[in-house]
């Protein structure tokens, strides 16, 4: 029988709006990491998985609750926020 699961909290609370996990190329080193949109927190938070762990290894805040969050096509992330306003993430050029 398997031992109980660590569970990751947030405090504060984020809220998580969505959870979208990026299998894209344009960030390799993004790979497998979880997106969870903030509505609370009005944060996109970049969560990487390993195995059964999860840490928290990026957020950046945008001052509104974020309502989606998907990889697009071509790799890029699109936020989407309360405000109806759409944000893509690309790597620097």
């Amino acid at each position: 029988m398997a031992g109980p699961r660590q569970s990751r909290s947030f405090a504060p609370a984020i809220s998580p709006g969505n959870l979208m996990i990026y299998q894209g190329e344009l960030f390799t080193e993004w790979q497998d990491s979880a997106f969870l949109g903030g509505l609370s927190g009005e944060n996109l938070v970049r969560v990487e998985l390993d195995g059964e762990s999860a840490e928290p290894a990026q957020e950046w805040d945008f001052g509104e609750r974020i309502r989606e969050v998907e990889e697009a096509p071509d790799g890029a992330v699109w936020i989407a926020t309360d405000s109806g306003a759409l944000m893509e993430l690309r790597p620097d050029q």
